[in-house]
């Protein structure tokens, strides 16, 4: 499998989307969770949620994809970014659901999932 880490990884981002989502669904049912259903929190939490499940997804469509033909070549770095991007922006959501102040952080999975896709379109040798 030529991209092992993030087809893995992205299996367990999944994972994770799922044990979140019923953990948070839990409360969904009532009117005033976490502020009602359109307050900050209760956004952000969806968002991380909802990240969790959409960047696994691309990491294992990414971990599919073709790679280098020699099997001790190291994960690439498009991989890398891209992983690091699908760890840290449900981190960031989580942690600015928690504490507002963190939302400034978000510039860090962003900037890294962009470089990724740069990187993918490019096309440089993973």
């Amino acid at each position: 499998m030529p991209h092992a880490l993030n087809f893995i990884a992205g299996w367990w981002l999944i994972f994770s989307a799922f044990v979140s989502g019923a953990v948070i669904g839990l409360g969904f049912h009532r009117e005033d969770f976490l502020g009602g259903y359109t307050s900050f929190r209760r956004r952000l939490l969806r968002l991380g949620h909802l990240a969790l499940a959409a960047l696994g997804m691309l990491n294992v469509v990414y971990g599919l994809s073709p790679g280098p033909t020699n099997a001790a070549t190291p994960a690439s770095l498009a991989g890398l970014l891209l992983l690091g991007g699908a760890l840290a922006m449900p981190l960031v959501c989580f942690l600015s659901a928690w504490r507002k102040s963190f939302r400034h952080l978000f510039a860090i999975p962003v900037v890294l999932l962009i470089a990724a896709v740069i990187l993918i379109i490019l096309g440089v040798p993973s």
